[in-house]
């Protein structure tokens, strides 16, 4: 983890006023939009709510807030939460999570508020007070001053700011805890001095939300420890008294914290093959006794006294397993099933541990308690293998998921069995019951491919097949209430070739039935006015967008494709951008690590223009070339990172109507020249249709243009688009050096205006 600039204390000063107003400098000189969601996680808290949301309508004024409450109460706090929602100048959402959900504690709530907040910054704060409300405005002034990506709100920096609302015994233990986390993570924590703080803002990017697994009170230390490259600030705060409640601090906490620590430092596994082990020891006298009471009192064989004391034993352990070792497992079986297997296993260990006993018993003549003892150790391990893989295996921990959902401006919804980072930003918590589009990853021989085909006036069917089954790129669509798609298991292993080849192209359709238009062209806006910059495939779009951010007052909408509808409205479709190493050239604050920016030299050679040639080509051969891409994207994955990586405190805009069309092209001149309408649309659509040139995508596309009863969406998709550009201007721009970005003649340059210098800010200070 990468550590920025620590302990930078924003006052009342120009940065943190410029916030207070609703706006701050960033760093290209301009002035961008705060947008911030505060995420509260509150259990019983109904006294504390009314205080607490009218001291937040009181901070950042004039900027966009949403207050998002996650609710794991038994008490009147949501109606206290919905009261406040009728009288607060803010956006209140509140999710409340029923009883069965609240297994992974607070830890949990903060990550079902992480995922749910639209803004790209996240203040995590308690209910109780304890962490004023005032702070965020010297939190996010730390942040944007200080290029970090993860601000806390320290109660040991500075002096006994702590202990305020502390008693002498919370405190020590507090500070010991602390010290526990830094000894087992020195190099992560080595610059943090309050890792167990519940006080923080985070860059939503920064934060690997599906790698996290939390449970109880200290989500922070789980962010800290699991995410890479996190650059960390600290902001002082004084840790004040609770205002009303109790406290939710316990003995059941800390032994959950302690839990955490052992999970966090040597994983999830060990600590299962350790209970495993202890249940397995526990059973030891269970079943020592049974075969003493077999064989002696009862004059039994040895082999025989075995076998039923096994039974007595596996009772015990099958208990004490399924309540204590896989506890929060949610099981594939039944409970009969995983008794059934567990008896099963242990039976099938006693078959291998007679031979054990008959050679260790008779041939070495070690005493028959010994060699009980001897073949009951040995087979442990391999008991637990099975468990773990077989019996209980295909669970889910509680809080985790299965399925990713994926919620695109309220039109088409994904659902999908691996993560699609391309959709990351339009990611919902809340279950999706019947998705537009269904993603899963199965196996569905060519056989049984054959026999739903024969029944395509039922169901409307395509398939894609290289031959090379579960290691080669095999897609199924089909048609139903979802568009269903089975994916070969390779494609698991290669999310952007999954998305990019597969989803995006089914969903290029199906947005025109909705009467929208993907087109291929990056967007920003000028206030309520957007223009689009269209070019073919790695013409230079990326960078002249960060350019352009970088140098005029304006938004950003989109990089690669923006939704397009015929009365031109735009609404943004913010992937990732693929950069190489010229695009990180173009902004002068790139945010990458020094790990980043050496993979990003290899990543710019196979993801380049000419590595996307040498693709081309090979898809005009009879080599399976879908296998080969998704192969390579799996060993060197594309560049990808959102704008606000690139460009600290960039303003972003979710939608607005069109006013223009840049056409960019290279040419040995530079030119301005005005297009006519119909050469204009000409151009985007040739765009469009260049960059859905690979396989498998020429396969499918006569299936996905005609989605709903065979009819073509070709003459839809062009109408939209040519009814969103009637009388809009459009132009081409012409350029020998690649600055389109100065050609654009529309926004104010920015180049004389200055970021503002720390040494102007008169109360700020490093430490």
């Amino acid at each position: 983890m990468s550590q920025g600039s620590n302990g930078l204390v924003a006052g009342p000063d120009t940065a943190v006023a410029a916030i207070a107003n609703g706006a701050y400098k960033s760093r290209n000189g301009g002035m961008a939009k705060v947008d911030i969601s505060i995420v509260i996680p509150t259990r019983n808290e109904a006294k504390n709510i009314p205080v607490l949301v009218r001291r937040l309508d009181r901070v950042l004024p004039d900027a966009r807030m949403e207050i998002l409450f996650v609710d794991d109460s038994d008490d009147e706090t949501p109606h206290e939460i919905e009261q406040a929602r009728q009288w607060s100048t803010r956006e209140i959402v509140l999710i409340h999570r029923p009883a069965e959900r609240r297994a992974d504690g607070l830890g949990g709530a903060v990550i079902e508020g992480l995922r749910a907040a639209s803004a790209s910054w996240v203040c995590v704060m308690d209910a109780d007070l304890q962490h004023p409300p005032e702070i965020v405005e010297k939190l996010f002034a730390a942040a944007l001053l200080g290029d970090a990506d993860l601000v806390l709100g320290s109660r040991y920096r500075g002096e006994g700011q702590a202990t305020t609302g502390f008693g002498a015994m919370r405190s020590l233990l507090s500070k010991c805890s602390g010290a526990a986390a830094k000894i087992l993570f020195p190099r992560r924590l080595r610059d943090v001095t309050d890792p167990m703080s519940g006080l923080f803002l985070v860059r939503k990017n920064a934060v690997p939300l599906d790698r996290l697994r939390p449970r109880g009170f200290k989500i922070l230390l789980e962010i800290l420890v699991r995410s890479t490259a996190l650059r960390v600030s600290e902001v002082p705060f004084e840790f004040g008294k609770r205002y009303a409640e109790e406290s939710k601090a316990s003995f059941r906490e800390g032994v959950f914290y302690l839990a955490q620590l052992g999970r966090l430092r040597i994983g999830e596994a060990p600590l299962r093959l350790l209970r495993f082990g202890l249940v397995g020891a526990s059973g030891i006298p269970v079943n020592m006794a049974a075969f003493w009471l077999f064989v002696g009192p009862l004059g039994m064989h040895y082999l025989a006294a075995a076998a039923l004391a096994t039974q007595i034993s596996t009772l015990w352990l099958f208990a004490f397993t399924e309540l204590w070792v896989f506890r929060q497992a949610d099981h594939r079986r039944s409970l009969l099933g995983r008794a059934g297997l567990f008896f099963l296993m242990n039976n099938v260990a006693l078959a291998l541990r007679s031979p054990m006993l008959i050679a260790l018993v008779s041939v070495l003549g070690i005493g028959y308690l010994t060699a009980n003892l001897i073949t009951l150790l040995t087979l442990t391990l391999a008991r637990y293998s099975v468990a773990d893989s077989w019996i209980w295996g295909g669970r889910r921990e509680a809080g985790t998921e299965r399925e990713y959902g994926y919620d695109i401006h309220g039109l088409l919804t994904v659902v999908s069995q691996v993560r699609l980072p391309e959709l990351e930003r339009f990611q919902v918590a809340r279950s999706i019951d019947r998705p537009t589009i269904r993603v899963r990853i199965g196996r569905l021989n060519r056989a049984q491919s054959d026999l739903v085909a024969g029944l395509a006036h039922l169901v409307r069917h395509v398939r894609y097949d290289e031959g090379l089954g579960r290691f080669g790129f095999t897609v199924e669509i089909g048609m139903g209430n979802s568009i269903e798609v089975v994916a070969s298991p390779l494609l698991r292993r290669s999310p952007h070739v999954l998305y990019t080849n597969v989803v995006e192209p089914i969903l290029r359709w199906r947005f025109v039935e909705h009467g929208y238009s993907l087109v291929h062209a990056a967007c920003v806006s000028f206030g309520d006015e957007a223009y689009l910059v269209t070019a073919r495939t790695d013409t230079g779009k990326t960078t002249t967008i960060l350019k352009t951010l970088e140098h005029h007052r304006c938004a950003f909408i989109s990089d690669d494709l923006t939704l397009l509808r015929s009365d031109g409205q735009v609404l943004t479709y913010p992937k990732p951008l693929t950069i190489s190493r010229h695009t990180v050239k173009a902004v002068r604050t790139p945010l990458l690590s020094l790990r980043e920016r050496t993979l990003l030299f290899y990543q710019s050679r196979v993801h380049s223009k000419s590595g996307r040639q040498v693709a081309q080509t090979l898809a005009r051969s009879h080599l399976p070339v879908a296998t080969i891409n998704a192969l390579v994207q799996l060993i060197v994955p594309p560049p990808k990172y959102h704008v606000d990586r690139l460009i600290p405190g960039v303003e972003t805009a979710r939608e607005a109507r069109l006013a223009g069309l840049f056409v960019i092209e290279r040419s040995d001149e530079d030119s301005v020249r005005p297009l006519e309408g119909d050469q204009a649309l000409e151009i985007l659509m040739e765009n469009c249709a260049d960059s859905y040139g690979f396989p498998p995508y020429e396969s499918i596309e006569e299936f996905l243009q005609g989605l709903r009863g065979g009819r073509s969406l070709v003459g839809k998709e062009r109408k939209i688009v040519g009814s969103a550009l009637d009388g809009i201007p459009a132009t081409r721009l012409r350029s020998s050096t690649m600055d389109w970005w100065r050609m654009l003649p529309v926004g104010t340059p920015a180049d004389e205006r200055a970021a503002v210098p720390l040494s102007a800010v008169a109360d700020a200070q490093l430490t």
